[in-house]
This record gives structure tokens, sequence and C-alpha cells, in this order.
């Protein structure tokens, strides 16, 4: 180390003499009272310029030294850096690793499916919400560990300290417990078609569910392909929530139950709120998605066009909403509570504005949108709710007057 900090260029040099300091050390040195010993012999020449080049290395040393301090501050300032990313404690990577904020894509399209068939038929059951809610969190988990499991088969999170597989070092074990949960979640939600009586529900859950295996699991890794977002949309959008509309509608008394326009529109929506999460959560993966051959939309389109389609997804959800309340596809109140998640969603764009290309404070831009998917399908889900508790606010209906 010592060698490498030598070989800088500071003060007089330190891999050429300075030549003016040469002719100091020549006017002035004497030996043995002769004076300039260069003028008179050969020998005393040898002799003098050897003294010479001991003073030049005492100070080469001694800016050496310096170098040496000053850069070797330097070095222990980037470590220190370095190990601020380095020294996560394992509470932080467990809690990485469980990914709670993400299970709001179990519980939002739930909650609007339910309230959209209580603005339909005014029937809400609370068992059967629990059971459908615990049987989602249960696939949910079932997608998160799988995930893991065979992104760790390819490469794409050998580095990602906060994968389940490198925190229990076991891959087996991690992908054996993901297959149970889904077997679990999947009893559940059969349980409660069966009660329902209402097998087009199951049908609509069994393809939201294969689209998460065809995005993740061998043959298809169809997310490796950049299908990730549109196979999101279809599966928590209009699969799932309108599965959940159907379940939470139906009875073995009525199992017609009808296809509305505000339940298309608010599944549609939903399933434009959960793609944005996981297209948001690419943008600091780029790197090693490109490595892996993981071709996800980021990794086509780069930050910069990443953040443009981040406004354009904004902007369009929010059209979407006015218009279909607007249209009576949902009622006005749904578009007043929605508004008022503008400034969430204005502290995306931002967010993401600002963080595109610095990959590790833009790791928090899919929790924002975990906020803007919570926040929007609770708003939506109220506004779905009002009209028929409160007949009186239903605006839609009145058609203004």
């Amino acid at each position: 180390m010592a060698t490498t900090f030598c070989n800088l260029n500071t003060g007089f040099g330190l891999t050429k003499p300075n030549e003016y300091h040469l002719k100091q050390i020549v006017s002035k040195r004497s030996y043995g009272g002769y004076g300039t010993l260069s003028c008179f012999s050969c020998n005393a020449k040898r002799v003098f310029h050897r003294v010479c080049r001991r003073e030049l290395e005492a100070k080469q040393w001694q800016y050496c030294g310096q170098a040496f301090v000053n850069n070797k501050a330097d070095y222990s300032n980037t470590i220190r850096e370095e190990n601020k990313e380095v020294d996560i404690s394992k509470a932080t990577l467990i809690w990485r690793a469980i990914k709670l904020p993400i299970y709001s894509v179990a519980l939002v399209p739930l909650t609007v499916g339910s309230a959209a068939a209580y603005l339909q038929t005014g029937m809400f059951s609370a068992w059967h919400y629990s059971v459908l809610l615990v049987s989602s969190v249960l696939i949910i988990t079932w997608l998160n560990l799988s995930n893991d499991v065979y992104d760790f088969d390819t490469g794409a999170d050998k580095d990602k300290k906060e994968s389940v597989v490198n925190l229990v070092g076991s891959r087996t074990g991690t992908l054996v417990a993901a297959y149970l949960l889904l077997a679990l979640g999947f009893l559940g939600l059969a349980w409660v078609s069966f009660e329902a009586g209402n097998m087009r529900a199951i049908l609509l859950l069994a393809c939201a569910i294969m689209c998460g295996y065809i995005y993740q699991c061998p043959p298809f890794r169809l997310s490796y392909q950049g299908l990730g977002e549109p196979l999101c949309f279809a599966a928590f959008g209009p699969f799932a929530t309108t599965a959940f509309y159907l379940l939470q509608g139906s009875t073995r008394e009525m199992i017609h139950l009808p296809f509305t326009g505000s339940i298309l529109s608010a599944s549609l929506l939903i399933g434009i709120t959960t793609a944005l999460i996981l297209f948001c959560s690419h943008f600091h993966q780029i790197e090693g998605d490109k490595a892996v051959g993981k071709m996800s939309p980021l990794v086509r389109l780069g930050t910069k066009r990443g953040l443009v389609v981040v406004k354009l997804a904004i902007i369009g959800l929010y059209v979407l909403t006015f218009t279909f309340g607007l249209s009576s596809a949902l009622p006005f109140t749904c578009i007043f509570l929605c508004a008022l998640t503008l400034p969430i969603a204005r502290l995306v764009v931002s967010y993401v504005e600002e963080n595109h290309n610095d990959k590790h404070k833009i790791f928090m831009a899919k929790y924002y949108c975990v906020r803007l998917h919570s926040l929007f399908g609770a708003a939506l889900a109220a506004g779905l709710v009002l009209p028929r508790m409160v007949p009186k606010i239903n605006i839609a209906r009145l058609g203004f007057s």
C-alpha cells in the first residue's frame, strides 16, 4: 500500500527529482571542505551525488508519508460508506424478506371486490372475507418464496442478502414450504367457492394463480421476457378482484351475479396500481437482471424512459377514474375520494424523478407505490360502499341534478 501511495505526484514529485531542488543542494552542500566537489574529481562527484540522493529520498519519503496519511483517511471514509450498505442488521434483512407491505396486494383486490358486491347486492360475509384474506396471504407468500427460489437458481439473487434462500440457507426447504402454502391457500379459496356455490369464481382465481406460476416458474418464466407487468395486471385486477366480487355477492340461492360496469372498472384500476408496484421494483435491479438475461421492462427501456412510463401510468389511472365516474360506471363518490389520493401519486412521481439513477435510493420507490395502491384501493372501496349505505349521496344516479 505504501508503494502505491509513493507513486502519487505530490509536491516536488515522487518519481522524478525536482531540478530546482537538486541545484539548491549542489550550491549549498559541501563535502570535507572542498566546496562543490563535482567540479574537481570523479570520485568526489560520486560521493556528492550519493549525498544528494539520500536527501532527495528523505524528502520523497516525507511527502510519501503525508500522501499515505491523506489517502489512508480517504480510503477509510470510502470503506466506511461501503460498510453502511454491507453491514445491514439481521432484523432489517428479515423485515425485507417478509415484505409485509407487499401483502396489500392480497388485501386491496378482496376489499374492492367485496365493496362492489355490497354496492350491487347489499351483502357482505365477514366469515368469507376472513377466509379469503388468509388464503390470499398464503398464496402471496407462495409467490414470494418461489420467486426467491427460482431467482436463486438463475443467479439473479446471488448477491441479494434479503433473499429467503440466502437467509435460511436451504433452497429445498424454501420451495417445499412455498408449495405447501399454495395448497393451503387454494383449499381455502375452493372452500369459499363451494360455500357460495359459484364455480365461475374459482375458475377466475385459478387463472390468477396460473398467471403467477407462468410469471416466475420453469419452464415458462415469462418475467424473464418482460411480461411480468401484464400478468400482474390480469391476475390481481380482472381475475382476482372480479372473483372476490362473485364470492361475496353470491349465495346458493343467488349464484348468477351479473358482471357490472362497477366491478369491471374497479378491477382495471386495481390492476394498474398493482402492476405499478412490480414495475418500480425493477429500478434497483437493472444490473443484476441484465447479468442473468432477465429482460424486465426497465432493462429494455432504461431508467429515464421508465420514469416516463411511471408518469403515464399515474396520469392514466386518474383519467380512467374520472372517466368511469362521469360515465356512471363508478359512483361519483369514487371520483371524489380517489382524488384525495393525488398527493401520494404526486409523491411517487417526484421520488422516481429525483432518484431513478440512484440504485440505492430508488429501492424505496416500490414502497411508495404500495402506499398509493393501498390508499387508492381504500378510497375506491369506500366510494363503492357509501352510495349503498347512504343512498342520498349517490350523485351519479341523480344525474347531477
